[in-house]
Formats: structure tokens, sequence, C-alpha cells
């Protein structure tokens, strides 16, 4: 119920704040999103050491280009921000927990468990980030009594939802080939 990260000057260390971003669930999500990958390609007869590290690469990729094109928009369009490139890490690899689960399902339950599964992770990553961005993007405003409906805020907001909505478009680009 309270998202927020606690501050004392600066943010408080994910130890001692359940809401700071860290980058262990990402990291972790990321090798298991590859060893279900294998999975999955060994189940179909696909498997070989090449394309588990052909998905490895891309999956890695897409998330460094995912970073990078973030950390421009945030640039470019909000200004100074306290999202630290760690942070957006942390936040765009959440997605792999959400994938993970996809893909087990769709390993056991076929085409329409996987579809269920990523459309119920994808609605609750992008309420997530969200929630998650909002707070991050629109407290130096509200902190500074700038109105909320500024054409900065305005685009911050927008940012923020363009941010959201890419992870399940992402999810859907990085599992989908993989159920076939």
């Amino acid at each position: 119920q309270d998202w927020q990260v606690q501050f004392q000057d600066t943010p408080v260390a994910p130890r001692f704040d359940v809401n700071a971003p860290d980058l262990y669930i990402p990291a972790m999500a990321f090798i298991t999103y590859i060893l279900v990958t294998g999975l999955a390609l060994g189940t179909q007869n696909k498997f070989s050491p090449d394309s588990l590290g052909l998905q490895a690469s891309s999956a890695l990729a897409w998330l460094l280009l995912e970073v990078l094109a973030q950390l421009l928009a945030l640039y470019l369009g909000a200004g100074p921000t306290s999202l630290a490139p760690a942070d957006l890490l942390a936040f765009a690899g959440y997605k792999y927990v959400g994938m993970i689960l996809a893909l087990v399902s769709g390993l056991l339950f076929g085409r329409a468990g996987y579809l269920a599964v990523l459309s119920w992770c994808s609605l609750t990553i992008f309420i997530f980030m969200i929630r998650s961005l909002r707070l991050k993007l629109l407290a130096e405003p509200a902190a500074e009594a700038v109105g909320v409906r500024g054409p900065r805020n305005q685009l911050r907001m927008y940012l923020t939802m363009g941010m959201a909505g890419a992870q399940p478009l992402l999810m859907y680009g990085l599992t989908q080939h993989l159920l076939t």
C-alpha cells in the first residue's frame, strides 16, 4: 500500500526498504529466464549451446537498448531526476519474472496457458512500473511545489506511460517465439 521509497538525504538501501529497487531479483530472473529458455528449446529438440547463447545475448541487448532509450528520453524530456541508471536497469529487469512464469505455464499448459499468464503478468508489471516510476519522476516537482499540470510534468507522465507500456511488448517479443 505504501509504494514510496524511504529517504534520509539520499534513498535508503534496499536491505532497509522493501520498495527500493535493487538488482538482485532482475539478475536472478535474467539467469533463470535463460535457463527456462534452454528448457523450452530442449522440449522442441531445438536446443544447442549456440542457440542458448544467442537467446542470452539477444535478451541482454534488448535490456541494454531499453535502458539506454529510457536514459535518453529522460535526459531530453524530463530534465534532472533522481533515477539512476541502476534503478532503470532494475525496473526493466523485473519483467523477466513474468516472462519466466509465462514460459513455464506455456510449457505446462500450452499456448492458452502462456497467453493467460503473460496477460496477467503484463498487467501487473504495467501497474507496478506506473506506480514506481510516477513516484520517482514526480517526486522532485512535488517537493519544489511546481504545479502538477505543467508541461514538464505531463511529459514526465507520458514518459512513465511509455516506459510501462514497453514492458508487455518486450515480454511478448522475447518469449512468443519459444513456444511454437
